[in-house]
C-alpha cells in the first residue's frame, strides 16, 4: 500500500501555505488526549504552527481531530516512520511533542531518533534509562521531563538544591505522600517520584509503594478538596514529614487544577529546543530546569 505524502495530508488543513509562515512547526502526538489538545491550543496561542498530522494508539487511527480551529489527521502505528520522514522533509525545522501513553514512550523516542526529529517528551513512564540511552546514542536534541509546569519545576529545583546542600537534614523523619490525579492517570506521578528522590538524599526512608494514589472522584472531592469541575484534570500533591518523637512536622504541598500550566510550559520547552537546535548546541538532552535557567519564557 503506498504511503501518503504530506502534501496529501494538507487538504485537511485550511490556509496551509499561510499558516506555515506563522511560526515554528510542531507535531503533537497524542492529540486525541486532553493534554495533547491543551498543548495544541497553547501552541496556536503562542504563534506556533501545529502540523495537521499526529500519531496515537491504534484505536484512534483514521480519526480527524479538531482542535483550536485546526483539523488533524491521526495515524496509528503502521507506516509511522515514512510519514514522519515525509513531514520532516516538508518541515525541516519540525519539533515533535509527545503526550501519548507510558507504554509508547520508548518506541516513540526510538522513532524520533531514527528519523532525526528533535522532540519534547512530556509523557511519563516507560524505561527512562533506556530513553536517555536512545537519545544519547542518536545525538538528537530533546527536552525530557516528567513535569512541564514551570512553577512546579522551580519547586523541584529548590528541593534538589536542598537535598544536595543539606544531605541527611531530615534523617529519622517519617514521610507520608498523597497524590491525587484524574482517574485516567494510572502511574505514580513523575513529580512525586522526583520529590521522593530528594527526600531520600535528605535522609528519609520511603518506598514508592507507600505513595497513596487517590483516583476515586468521591474521595478527591470530599477528602482531598478537588473542585468537581477539575476532576478530569488536576494534580494535588501533599508531602508530610514528622519527626521521630512526633513533635515536629513539615508539609510541602502543590495543587494544580487544569492543564494550562503544563501546556504553556511545553510550548516554552519547544521554543527553547528550537533555539538549541538552531545554534547547534553541544548539549543534546535537556530538562525543564534547563528551560527555566535559560529564561525568555512567555
Amino acid at each position: 500500500m503506498p504511503v501518503a505524502s504530506v502534501s496529501q495530508f494538507q487538504h485537511i488543513e485550511k490556509h496551509s501555505t499561510a499558516s506555515q509562515s506563522v511560526g515554528l512547526p510542531i507535531m503533537v502526538n497524542g492529540c486525541t488526549g486532553k493534554m495533547g489538545k491543551a498543548v495544541i491550543e497553547a501552541a496556536i496561542s503562542a504563534g506556533l504552527h501545529p502540523v495537521p498530522v499526529s500519531f496515537s494508539c491504534a484505536e484512534d487511527s483514521g480519526k480527524i481531530v479538531q482542535v483550536g480551529g485546526k483539523e488533524i489527521q491521526v495515524h496509528g502505528h503502521s507506516e509511522r516512520e515514512s510519514i514522519l520522514a515525509s513531514l520532516l522533509r516538508e518541515y525541516p525545522n519540525l519539533i515533535a511533542v509527545d503526550y501519548t501513553v507510558p507504554a509508547a514512550v520508548n518506541d516513540n523516542a526510538e522513532l524520533y531518533c531514527k528519523v532525526g526529529v528533535p522532540f519534547v517528551m512530556g509523557t511519563t513512564g516507560g524505561d527512562r534509562e533506556k530513553l536517555y540511552k536512545t537519545v544519547e546514542e542518536s545525538k538528537v536534541y530533546a527536552v525530557i521531563s516528567p513535569q512541564m509546569g514551570k512553577q512546579v519545576v522551580a519547586f523541584l529545583a529548590a528541593m534538589e538544591i536542598m537535598a544536595d546542600q543539606f544531605p541527611g537534614a531530615f534523617s529519622g523523619y517519617s514521610l507520608m505522600v498523597k497524590e491525587s490525579h484524574q482517574a485516567s492517570k494510572l502511574d505514580i506521578s513523575g513529580t512525586a517520584k522526583a520529590v521522593i528522590s530528594c527526600f531520600h538524599k535528605l535522609g528519609v526512608s520511603f518506598e514508592l509503594d507507600q505513595v497513596q494514589q487517590i483516583r476515586d472522584p468521591k474521595e478527591q472531592v470530599e477528602i482531598v478538596g478537588v473542585p468537581e469541575k477539575h476532576l478530569s484534570g488536576h494534580a494535588f500533591h501533599l508531602y508530610h514529614l514528622i519527626s521521630p518523637d512526633k513533635t515536629v512536622t513539615f508539609e510541602f504541598q502543590h495543587n494544580v487544577c487544569g492543564r494550562s500550566i503544563y501546556a504553556e510550559g511545553t510550548v516554552d520547552a519547544v521554543l527553547f529546543l528550537a533555539k538549541k537546535v538552531g545554534s547547534k548546541a553541544d548539549k543534546r538532552i535537556y530538562n525543564m530546569i534547563d528551560v527555566l535557567r535559560e529564561g525568555n519564557m512567555r
